[in-house]
């Protein structure tokens, strides 16, 4: 077996393209019917192999895919931290330990965030030099390429040295995933004006503004504040916040712009003569509510950790399961964990 800080040989071994993707088969609201439906989509569509973890009598025909048994679960309301140190035999921990192992190259879960979380950094092991690792989103802007905002929910209360690690691990990201060679990076405030924010966000720029090696190391350029409106508007590539903060500005623009999709679907449907219309108008919006549909993705990546973890909604439905899969399967042949440690490995 593999230790923590031996993972850096296990995963450049894991990520070869013929190994699977550990799914936690066990976690989400609909699991474990619809974990397995997006598995074998993922399959058939992407062709992206599997490894479902969890039990194997309720998981049930998998149409061949392989299953590591796994006889316990972590609830969706349990306390993270210790039931991954007390249910060792769990899901996500399983999961968790094959990524570790070199048997998967990645690892995405849909049950309890927090569990997903603690797994991966007690089995897979943290990037040395990074304090905390962080949820990242990639928001969608409208000819340009994804914004990415971290954290979005894996650090409630931070220190301004975290956020700064945050711009970092999300400069790597989006060079990786997005081909952005200089990331712009800005800082969530309340407005964009140098000493808006609170005493965090001031600190976090003062110590970007004050590191004259920050940009070099991270190959980015600090471009100040940013506001909650500017997020889908490409005024910058990457944008860090506290995980709080962070995690309401995800839950609120994933509400309203489910809201926006049902209010014009209701309007196009109300009357014989809208129904008439939009049949004209579905071919034309349907590509801008693909572009918005965070499905797409499928789900978020906990930047940090030294193996790919990806941490999906509980209520996601196969699609969203089978595009997370590949995402997940994308992120580690790209190397991005690799990049990341290289990263922090020349910084002083």
């Amino acid at each position: 077996m593999v230790a923590p800080a031996d993972l850096s040989a296990a995963s450049q071994a894991a990520n070869g393209p013929g190994l699977p993707v550990a799914v936690d088969a066990m976690g989400g609201d609909h699991a474990p019917a619809v974990v397995v439906e997006g598995a074998r989509m993922a399959w058939e569509r992407f062709g992206v192999p599997v490894l479902l973890v969890g039990r194997p009598e309720e998981i049930g025909d998998v149409g061949g895919i392989e299953v590591l048994s796994a006889s316990e679960v972590i609830a969706m309301g349990a306390e993270p931290a210790s039931s991954v140190r007390t249910l060792k035999d769990s899901s996500i921990v399983r999961g968790a330990e094959a990524v570790r192992d070199g048997r998967a190259k990645a690892l995405l879960g849909a049950g309890n965030t927090g569990a997903a979380m603690a797994a991966s950094l007690l089995r897979m092991g943290r990037i040395k030099g990074v304090a905390r690792p962080a949820i990242a989103v990639p928001f969608p802007t409208f000819g340009s390429t994804p914004t990415t905002l971290l954290d979005c929910g894996a650090n409630a209360q931070c220190q301004p040295e975290w956020l700064v690690q945050f711009a970092q691990l999300g400069s790597v990201y989006n060079r990786v995933r997005y081909g952005v060679q200089r990331p712009r990076v800005g800082v969530l405030s309340i407005g964009e004006e140098a000493g808006k924010g609170n005493d965090l966000i001031k600190e976090v720029c003062r110590l970007m503004e004050s590191d004259s090696d920050w940009a070099h190391r991270c190959g980015a350029e600090f471009v100040g504040n940013v506001e909650g409106g500017d997020l889908m508007m490409g005024v910058a590539d990457v944008i860090v916040c506290d995980g709080f903060t962070g995690n309401v500005v995800l839950k609120s623009i994933e509400g309203a712009m489910a809201v926006a999709q049902r209010q014009l679907r209701s309007a196009l449907t109300s009357t014989a003569g809208s129904r008439v219309a939009s049949e004209a108008i579905d071919p034309l919006v349907t590509p801008v509510f693909d572009t918005l549909d965070a499905s797409k993705t499928g789900a978020a990546a906990l930047l940090g950790t030294r193996g790919v973890c990806m941490i999906a909604h509980g209520s996601s439905s196969a699609e969203t399961i089978a595009n997370a899969i590949r995402t997940a399967s994308e992120m580690a042949d790209e190397g991005v964990v690799a990049q990341m440690r290289a990263s922090f490995e020349a910084s002083p």
